[in-house]
């Protein structure tokens, strides 16, 4: 596996939604506030500006689920060892029992299959091969975890109370995760509102009484306005993302 949870490659589909979406939504707006077809047909472009963040945004999403995946590994693997198995054998049995909970596609299922199969095919070392997954997995909790694991395998520690306590952790890390999400997700849907109430009032005006705006429209202390408009309104939105997003 060569992996980088750090990054995410769009599949050529993803691009293409992407890229639609975006440039008629860019396009829609800027026709909103400006009124000129040529001058939207340019600002639908700017979709570019945001691929590199729609990318993180997506990394940041597999990453979240990894981890869910892992917490639920870690659980298999703790019974697992209870009985006496080996890491190899523990890993192969989350295999399996893990393909009953997700689909091959979904990133841990693809780690463990190859994780498997190059220790019964290769024989490769499952340390080296837990090393390079928490290298490429860009989250703190796994990479805890392998360090623990490695240091447990040199001096002979409880590898089971290892395995409960960071799931222990990985579990009470969520649970903390939920409860922000849950307390923020009213500020930020309140925040969506506002920036979107003032997009509604131009576009309700154009509907209803157009030579209201046409001043805005048609003179340079209009555009002007309506440029600082639309700048406050984005600015607006993302400072209400930044300041409802918390890291646990």
């Amino acid at each position: 596996m060569n992996v980088d949870y750090g990054t995410y490659e769009l599949s050529n589909k993803e691009r293409r939604n992407f890229f639609a979406i975006g440039y008629i939504s860019a396009f829609s707006l800027c026709l909103l506030f400006y009124n000129s077809i040529f001058l939207s047909l340019l600002c639908g472009f700017l979709v570019l500006f945001a691929f590199e963040k729609y990318s993180g945004y997506k990394a940041e999403k597999r990453r979240a689920f990894l981890l869910i995946q892992f917490k639920d590994m870690l659980y298999s693997l703790s019974a697992s060892v209870a009985t006496g198995r080996n890491m190899a054998k523990a890993l192969a049995e989350a295999f399996e029992n893990l393909k009953l909970m997700y689909k091959d596609e979904t990133p841990l299922m693809g780690e463990l299959r190859y994780m498997v199969k190059s220790i019964s095919e290769n024989r490769d070392n499952e340390e080296k091969l837990l090393i390079d997954f928490a290298g490429r997995s860009c989250l703190e909790d796994i990479r805890n975890f392998v360090d623990v694991y490695l240091a447990c395998r040199e001096t002979g520690g409880d590898m089971e109370k290892v395995i409960e306590s960071t799931s222990e952790v990985i579990m009470d890390k969520m649970s903390i995760e939920r409860e922000i999400k849950t307390l923020t997700a009213q500020k930020q849907f309140e925040g969506k509102i506002i920036s979107i109430m003032p997009v509604l009032v131009i576009l309700l005006l154009n509907v209803f009484s157009p030579d209201y705006l046409e001043v805005m429209y048609l003179t340079i202390q209009g555009r002007l306005i309506m440029t600082l408009a639309l700048a406050g309104i984005l600015f607006a939105y993302f400072l209400t993302i930044k300041y409802t997003r918390i890291e646990v």
